[in-house]
């Protein structure tokens, strides 16, 4: 009996260890199977961003060519079908002066800006708009070991990023105010705004969410028309620039879409050095629609 119990308890501990060994199997390959899943999945985005943006730069290289021998180039917002290597596309073009311009925009204009977009208060607004422009339209301070020639110049906004440099501007309010505005319209003070988003002609309409409504049903019928009364006449302005910025769709598989922006400076005048330059792109995949 003693044996016997004996064996029984030992038969017991050593079904308990298989069960353990695996359970702790399962487990290994249950988190084999998750990452394998994972590098499968990240793998396939990254084909997804590069079949894609190779896609999508080359619809807006078509755009751009086309834009380039235009002898009138679009004031506004454009859309244009675009089939490449079997894609269908969509590219929307759009001149940069439809967006606020950090180095042109006024005092007013970047207060309703920072008071419209951004929610701040009017006091808070117009206090740091005046910031922005003494931040910009200082003099740097230059060591005495760098070029001299440096000096006295206007500090000037590189990227919309440098609005962090300005003491006291946020990343919040930089996060909602960063889509609205440009660093690469060095003079232009006023907004063009049959080429702007809607988050722009709200702060030109200085919060009349109901004009802005008005506008946009006007403008898609034709991008240069539209009833511009409820926006501030010291705001806007006729279009005309160089700068355009290019958002292509490019379809992927699974209904996933990569949004493609690219902004582009086009040469000026009879003698072009180069056709254009590519400012900036930037590429994400959306997810599918529902």
């Amino acid at each position: 009996m003693t044996r016997h119990a004996a064996l029984h308890k030992t038969s017991g501990m050593a079904l308990i260890a298989v069960l353990w060994i695996v359970a702790a199997l399962s487990l290994m390959v249950i988190g084999v199977t998750g990452t394998v899943r994972q590098q499968v999945q990240a793998a396939g985005n990254q084909r997804d961003q590069i079949s894609g943006r190779a896609l999508g730069e080359a619809a807006a290289a078509l755009v751009v060519q086309q834009l380039q021998v235009e002898r009138q180039r679009p004031t506004g917002l454009v859309e244009v079908p675009v089939s490449y290597g079997g894609v269908e596309m969509s590219v929307q073009v759009a001149p940069l002066d439809g967006l606020i311009s950090l180095n042109g925009a006024p005092p007013d204009l970047l207060a309703a800006l920072l008071q419209v977009a951004g929610g701040l208060p009017v006091a808070q607004a117009q206090e740091l708009a005046t910031r922005l422009v003494l931040w910009r339209d200082g003099h740097p301070e230059v060591a005495l070991t760098a070029d001299t020639s440096a000096r006295g110049q206007p500090r000037r906004f590189e990227a919309p990023e440098d609005l962090l440099l300005v003491p006291g501007f946020g990343y919040d309010l930089y996060a909602r105010i960063a889509p609205l505005v440009s660093a690469d319209l060095r003079g232009t003070a006023q907004v063009n705004p049959a080429a702007a988003p809607p988050g722009v002609l709200v702060v030109l309409a200085q919060g009349n969410s109901q004009g802005v409504a008005r506008y946009l049903s006007q403008r898609a019928g034709s991008p240069s028309a539209g009833d511009t009364s409820a926006f501030n006449s010291a705001f806007i302005g006729t279009g005309g620039t160089d700068l355009y910025r290019l958002s292509v769709g490019v379809p992927l598989d699974a209904g996933k879409i990569l949004l493609l922006v690219q902004d582009v400076a086009l040469s000026a005048g009879a003698s072009r050095t180069a056709p254009w330059r590519i400012l900036r792109t930037q590429g994400q995949i959306m997810p599918a629609a529902g």
